[in-house]
This record gives structure tokens, sequence and C-alpha cells, in this order.
């Protein structure tokens, strides 16, 4: 464990060595945030959408907002630079597993985003006013449907960077990567709002796990049982994602070109 701890803190200090574009990239999101609140207050005006009134929202969307920051493009844009700039071989020579020194990377960078998060949490509450917490059986399980959401979202990533191996370019991939799991996840808008047939589809799907179970668990939206069987599904998803992950990457290394060899 000893090389991948050391991975852990060199990520955490260089976070903090570059925290002037760290924290841009953190309030960026804050600011879109914000951009959401204004849009959802207006439209939840005294009135509600597929269920959800503002009361639901603002916790819903806060938490959208914290799984969004976790897990950021900071440590993304380092794994896919090192594959485009075939400094990777470097990593790959080492005594070390590949794919689980990159979660270690990212569970460094982690320690500097939740430390964002509760910042910028305590700032929202404070102008907006408290949120009621779920009951002890629920907020159990919303912490560990918040666990969980760190080795899912890395898994994503994780497979994005990979393709970087065969495309040779990350621009592209990070944007779509983007898109997909902010519409599938319900981290901008909840999946009860999508038509019946791409929620129920979504709702099956890994993304879903990254914002939306999460953040039904912690408004109410489900019981203890169905929010169970919600986390469930995210610890299924983790299994395949982290397995499949490995046979992806014995075939991305065949694609690696270090001076024309």
């Amino acid at each position: 464990m000893r090389p991948y701890l050391a991975l852990t803190r060199a990520m955490l200090r260089s976070a903090l060595r570059y925290r002037i574009t760290f924290l841009m990239g953190m309030f960026g999101m804050f600011f879109q945030l914000i951009a959401l609140f204004a849009v959802w207050r207006v439209l939840l005006d005294e009135r509600e959408i597929g269920g959800f009134g503002w009361a639901e929202m603002r916790p819903y969307l806060l938490i959208g907002f914290t799984c969004g920051m976790i897990v950021s493009s900071f440590t993304d844009w380092r794994m896919a630079y090192r594959i485009v700039e075939g400094t990777v071989s470097l990593d790959l020579v080492k005594p070390v597993d590949y794919q689980f020194a990159r979660f270690a990377e990212i569970v460094g960078g982690i320690a500097a985003e939740v430390g964002v998060a509760v910042v910028l949490w305590a700032g929202v509450l404070v102008f907006t006013g408290p949120i009621a917490l779920p009951p002890p059986e629920l907020l159990a399980l919303f912490a560990l449907s918040m666990l969980l959401v760190v080795p899912l979202k890395f898994l994503f990533s994780y497979v994005a960077g990979l393709g970087c191996f065969w495309t040779h370019h990350y621009n592209g991939i990070r944007w779509t990567q983007q898109a997909v799991v902010a519409v599938l996840s319900g981290m901008m808008i909840p999946l009860a709002l999508l038509p019946s047939w791409l929620a129920t589809t979504a709702a099956w799907l890994p993304f879903a796990g990254v914002a939306s179970t999460p953040g039904l668990i912690f408004i109410g939206r489900v019981d203890a049982a169905e929010a169970a069987r919600l986390v469930a599904v995210q610890a299924f998803w983790i299994v395949v994602l982290w397995l499949g992950a490995r046979l992806a990457f014995r075939g991305a290394v065949k694609q690696l070109t270090v001076h024309g060899g």
C-alpha cells in the first residue's frame, strides 16, 4: 500500500501547489450551481414539476453539484496528457498496478475537492437557509452512496482516458463524457423529468449512480428498501466497470507508440 499512499499524497500536494487553477475550476462549477438555482427557483415558484417542489429541488441540486465536484478534471487531464505525450511509458514500468495507481491519485485530489465543497455548502446554506436531513437509516445509505460515487466517477474518467491510446486526443472524449454523464446521471435535471423511456433506461445505467441515487436518497424520494437496492446497483456497476476497465487496459497498451516504436 505504501506506493499508492505516496501517489495519493503527491496528488494532494499537486492540487495545493496549483491551487489557483484548482480553485478556479471549482468556483466555475459553483457559478453553474448558482445559475441552476436561479432557473429552477423560477420554474418551481409556488408549483411542482414531476413531483419536485423547490424544497426538494434545492438539496437535490446541491447533491448533484457535490457529485460533480469530486473526481474533477484536474486528475483526468493529467492521465490523458501523459498518454498523449507518451510519458505514460514511465508509469507502465513502475512496480504498481496502473489502474490502482490512478485511483490512488484520484483519492488524493478528493481531499482538496471535499474541502472546497464544504465551504461552498456552508455559503449556500447561509444565504438560502437550512436543509432538512433524512432519517438515520436513509442518512447512512446516503453516506454509503456518496462513497460509491468516487470509484464510479473514477471509472468513467479512467475509461475515457484510456481512449487516448487510440485517439491521441482527449478534448472530444472529455466533452462527450461530460455531456452524457450530466444528462443521464440526473446531475442537472432529475431523471423523473426525462421522457419515460429515457428515464427508465437511465435509471439502470451506471450514470444514475453518480448523482440521481444519492440525491433521491437524501431528499427522501425512496424508502429504505429502495435506497438499499439503488446502492446495490451502484456497487454492481463499480464491479462490472472495474473489471471491464482492466480488459480495456490490456488492449489499450498495445496501441502505445513511443519514439515510433
